[in-house]
């Protein structure tokens, strides 16, 4: 499909509109789609997506400028028809095979009506592509704007429903203004949120973002790490065992174990063995995930530290630990430790981790983990905010069907 984004201005250019538009850019592309940009200023952002400058279609222009100042006065003046019949031109041109147009604030601020003017002809003559607008901020319904705008065209236009088109607004009290508005039904009105790009925020290895891709580990909730190598003395039974009974109260919860088979006893092909039979007689192929199955030998210190930003908790059930490493650099990542109570973990987290039997019942285990995932105010919202407002995440829930 070929989509056209559209705006007063692109990256470089900083802003946050801006930068939503390089983020559905960059996912639409990787999704397939073939995609431009059309603004006013900033750059091309790669040799996939390409950028279609129309100077006019800037709120910056000198002539721009000068019929909003006309505008802004209550005057409809004909500088202002004149730039919005050369933008019909310019649009047609760079519209001319774009399935679809997603338009984001030219409909909704009035830093360009003759751009939102020239839009609303085409869209009325049917020369348009299908037509998302998609509203992050409301002249209308902004104290700041009012008293630049007046009754009657253009200032209407951004008040109007102008049919045959999808809206998008970035937020619940967006889509409550849009609907009262336009008087629109809230439910014809799709909110799409802002998000974070997560392999940017925590500066993921490249190797990270490999295996976070194949595991899909970013949509779990919650993530519990055992970073150790694959040695029966770790115990790894227990944490299977309790991320099925986990899975009772978090269906998505999953298990990363990180390290490879231990290197100096050959009884440790065997113990993977049975925890992979293990893995599968508990249903839980698709939440426990064994890095040595898809990286050979250790992985870089970086990318364990990576898996120690992702994850929601330290899951460490070791029967014999000569220090515990993990337990401190749990405690540098700010992650909750759920240890088994040994001498050498009990020394290192006294009162501040969550201790259990390398003996428990697996259950028990599972509802020290379910409780504080329950209460625990920041792991909540930090769990939530994975599953709803990661740029994957919302691309392909709700950004990919308007698409279709």
């Amino acid at each position: 499909m070929n989509i056209a984004l559209l705006h007063y201005s692109v990256p470089p250019i900083v802003g946050g509109v801006e930068s939503v538009i390089a983020h559905h850019a960059r996912l639409m592309t990787e999704d397939g789609h073939s995609v431009r940009l059309i603004a006013a200023r900033g750059k091309a952002m790669n040799g996939q997506i390409p950028l279609t400058t129309i100077p006019l279609a800037d709120s910056r222009h000198e002539r721009v400028i000068h019929v909003k100042e006309q505008l802004d006065s209550g005057r409809v003046s004909a500088d202002f028809e004149s730039l919005r019949e050369e933008l019909v031109n310019e649009l047609l041109t760079a519209l001319s095979d774009a399935d679809v147009l997603i338009a984001h604030n030219v409909c909704s601020l009035n830093k360009n009506l003759a751009l939102t003017a020239a839009l609303h002809r085409l869209h009325r003559s049917r020369k348009m592509p299908r037509l998302i607008l998609w509203h992050h901020d409301l002249a209308w319904t902004t104290p700041r704007y009012l008293p630049e705008l007046h009754d009657g065209y253009p200032w209407d236009l951004l008040r109007t429903d102008w049919m045959n088109t999808t809206h998008v607004v970035v937020s619940e009290l967006r889509r409550d203004e849009l609907a009262d508005l336009m008087r629109l039904s809230p439910d014809t009105i799709h909110v799409v949120p802002n998000g974070v790009d997560l392999n940017r925020f925590y500066k993921l290895e490249p190797l990270t973002q490999s295996l976070l891709e194949k595991t899909k580990l970013l949509d779990a909730a919650p993530i519990l790490l055992l970073p150790v190598r694959v040695t029966p003395r770790k115990n790894i039974e227990l944490a299977l065992k309790a991320v099925a009974e986990l899975k009772r109260d978090f269906p998505q919860a999953a298990l990363v174990v990180t390290g490879p088979l231990g290197p100096h006893n050959a009884s440790n092909i065997t113990y993977f063995e049975m925890l992979t039979n293990l893995r599968r007689q508990l249903g839980v192929e698709r939440s426990v995930h064994f890095l040595a199955e898809l990286h050979d030998g250790f992985l870089p210190d970086e990318v364990i530290a990576d898996f120690f930003r992702v994850a929601d908790a330290l899951f460490f059930p070791s029967r014999e630990e000569g220090f515990g490493i993990p337990l401190i650099e749990a405690a540098f990542s700010r992650l909750p430790a759920f240890c088994a109570d040994i001498p050498p973990l009990r020394r290192l987290g006294m009162d501040d981790a969550t201790f259990y039997s390398p003996d428990e019942n697996p259950a028990r285990v599972a509802t020290l983990i379910a409780e504080h995932f329950h209460t625990s105010l920041p792991s909540r919202l930090a769990m939530r905010a994975r599953s709803s407002f990661r740029w994957e995440a919302i691309y392909r829930q709700q950004v990919k069907p308007l698409l279709k």
